[in-house]
């Protein structure tokens, strides 16, 4: 299992319903990630947030003041171990999307991301030493040294 802590700067995706266009508005998410064990069989009950992440979430989107976005968890290629994680409000709806509702928190995740992210816990955090969300998930098996990436 890998644990990565995601600052709690998320981008905004939207759509235009007009043109099609996209835009994308926000700060990129750092992540370090840190190796606890591995699992060689993936896990499909889904993603977890934590009361303590889904209350963070639906603080950050009454701050956006739009209440169409829910919080999209992806995995997309890219950093140093092949894989890293996404985390940003989108007002989109995918085929195929898998959707949970969290104490009226909307989490989605696209259906290419779901197996990689099948049993991982999104938790935040805020201590002394460090804030954001934690994503404990039992299919990485590693992550590369600077923390932005897992396998």
């Amino acid at each position: 299992m890998v644990k990565t802590v995601v600052d709690s700067c998320f981008n905004t995706y939207s759509t235009s319903a007009s043109t099609g266009a996209s835009t994308n508005e926000g700060v990129n998410m750092s992540a370090d990630t840190t190796t606890e064990q591995v699992t060689s069989e993936p896990i499909s009950t889904g993603i977890v947030l934590t009361d303590a992440a889904a209350l963070k979430v639906k603080t950050l989107l009454d701050a956006e003041g739009r209440d169409d976005l829910t919080l999209r968890v992806a995995v997309q290629p890219g950093g140093c171990s092949g894989l890293r994680y996404q985390l940003f409000f989108d007002d989109r709806s995918l085929d195929g999307d898998v959707i949970k509702d969290y104490n009226g928190v909307g989490v989605v995740t696209d259906r290419m991301s779901a197996p990689y992210l099948g049993g991982a816990t999104i938790d935040f955090v805020d201590t002394i030493e460090k804030q954001g969300f934690t994503i404990d998930n039992p299919n990485a098996g590693s992550s590369c040294a600077c923390g932005d990436s897992f396998s």
